[in-house]
């Protein structure tokens, strides 16, 4: 299964397993289904809880909101995450703080969903990763979509906790297939945690957001049959809060898309340092695209973005000194 289909099959078991379940999202309507197709099929099989709107993130998110206010659970299907700037406002001063600010916890199952990332030529404002500006809102969950986990458990994770949720997914996974692994890797997923390893004792940690995970792979397979040093890559599908389980290695690194300064990468290195400082050899890495604008030409944005060559490179650096 691809990972667009694994996405489709967990929008499908939502909407059917509640009857309070909305869709909501520009062009989702068949035979279109969304920009990178995602909805395809949903209004068919439910034509009153898919909703298609006018071009406005604002508007979108702030009805979302009140559904879940009422005691609805509604999922936003933004075409872009670079539009999350649009529906900022009511998702972080609206919904994130409608859970606690009424005198009494208030359920608030809501979802955003959030197209991520570069790598198609898209431009400047069509392959940002804006992850690091969710972190530490209050009353608001940042989750990001995993080759290696079922999308239908991390939407039954979201709802559990009642709480607005951003569901980060980047756009080159869609295509990809769930749980593929090169030889001699294996993965497999503990409380939410996805490893992918040898099985052998590892040399150096690698964690990474899932949208990063096949290039984090990519570089893991070249450090082992280049360099001979053995590495286990983390993805966690809940990026925030952070909470780790990593072996005692010498060595750590963290690569994620988006521009360094504030980022999640930073309050991983801060949670390792402050619970595996004395099993380091280094302070942990930090892998991030340039701090520039992103081209659409692919030769420029490859410069920009954070590839498997540039995790390699950081991986190498970082253990070799």
């Amino acid at each position: 299964m691809r990972v667009a289909d694994n996405i489709n099959a967990a929008l499908h078991s939502v909407l059917a397993g509640d009857e309070r379940a909305y869709l909501i999202g520009e062009d989702l309507l068949d035979p279109y289904g969304g920009a990178f197709k995602v909805a395809r099929g949903l209004s068919t099989r439910f034509p009153d809880r898919v909703l298609s709107t006018p071009i406005s993130e604002s508007a979108m998110t702030g009805v979302a909101a009140g559904l879940a206010l009422a005691g609805d659970t509604a999922i936003v299907e933004y075409m872009f995450a670079d539009f999350l700037t649009l529906g900022f406002d009511p998702l972080v001063n609206f919904a994130a703080k409608s859970v606690t600010m009424y005198g009494t916890r208030l359920p608030m199952r809501l979802i955003v969903r959030c197209p991520s990332g570069g790598g198609r030529g898209y431009g400047p404002t069509h392959s940002q990763t804006l992850t690091k500006h969710l972190i530490g809102v209050p009353g608001l969950a940042v989750f990001e979509m995993s080759p290696f986990r079922d999308a239908a458990e991390v939407f039954a994770e979201m709802l559990a906790l009642a709480q607005p949720c951003v569901f980060v997914e980047d756009k080159i996974l869609y295509t990809r297939r769930m749980h593929a692994v090169p030889h001699p890797f294996t993965a497999s997923v503990r409380d939410g945690v996805a490893y992918v390893g040898t099985g052998e004792p590892p040399d150096l940690v690698l964690v990474a957001p899932g949208g990063t995970a096949g290039r984090a792979v990519a570089a893991l397979h070249r450090l082992l049959i280049e360099d001979e040093i053995a590495g286990l890559l983390v993805v966690p599908s809940r990026l925030y809060p952070v909470s780790l389980d990593l072996p005692p290695v010498p060595h750590v690194v963290v690569a994620e898309d988006g521009t360094a300064g504030g980022t999640w990468g930073a309050e991983v290195a801060q949670h390792v340092h402050a619970r595996h400082f004395a099993d380091l050899a280094a302070p942990v890495t930090l892998v991030h695209a340039a701090g520039a604008v992103i081209p659409a030409a692919p030769h420029l944005e490859r410069e920009v973005l954070v590839t498997a060559g540039t995790i390699y490179d950081a991986m190498v650096r970082t253990v070799r000194g």
